[in-house]
């Protein structure tokens, strides 16, 4: 994605999760309203201070305004799979993520008979990385869960709240979850 829409979804996102106003925004930055909307709508082209004077009135720091956070779900059907040759083996790409920070990988074995596991809001930026090894599941946020079988790729924000659910009577997913470099209080635990 390029820089602008980067920038655009991060500024709705933040300005959205604390219930700010394009005026509210507009008047705690200094910023004209048309400026912001041109930014939010990815036909901007903001200086570093206008990206400085934004963080600021959001509470953020710059590098939230730039980085690849709490990205849009993202689903590959395994019905779709695509293989390429790669140093004498096949090779099919899931997913990649840039930045730093912390990654945990885990395989979870889910039981329809125990119903739905919830998981809180981990911190902001992190992400699932969930490939299906056997069954069916619903994964995702809560808000907008997604059907996934065996061979499936999902990818969604960690950082709502969101759910695992076996819908066939036993499920496996890999899990590989990233988390920027943040400090986490109560030391989050991800599985």
């Amino acid at each position: 994605m390029a820089a602008s829409g980067i920038i655009a979804r991060n500024l709705k996102r933040f300005r959205s999760e604390q219930e700010i106003s394009i005026n509210e925004l507009s008047r705690r930055s200094g910023l004209a309203k048309q400026t912001i909307i041109g930014i939010e709508t990815g036909r901007g082209n903001p200086t570093i201070e206008t990206l400085e004077e934004l963080a600021s009135a959001l509470g953020v720091g710059i590098r939230a305004l730039l980085s690849e956070l709490g990205s849009d779900m993202l689903m590959h059907s395994g019905d779709a799979i695509q293989w390429h040759e790669q140093a004498g083996m096949r090779v099919r790409q899931l997913d990649q993520a840039f930045g730093s920070g912390y990654v945990y990988n885990s395989v979870l074995r889910l039981d329809a008979n125990q119903g739905p596991s919830h998981h809180r809001a981990a911190s902001r930026g992190s992400l699932r990385h969930c490939y299906v090894l056997e069954g069916r599941v619903r994964l995702g946020p809560e808000s907008t869960p997604a059907s996934a079988k065996t061979s499936d790729f999902v990818r969604f924000p960690a950082d709502t709240p969101h759910m695992f659910e076996a819908i066939t009577p036993i499920a496996f997913v890999f899990v590989n979850t990233t988390a920027p470099q943040l400090t986490m209080a109560g030391g989050d635990r991800f599985f």
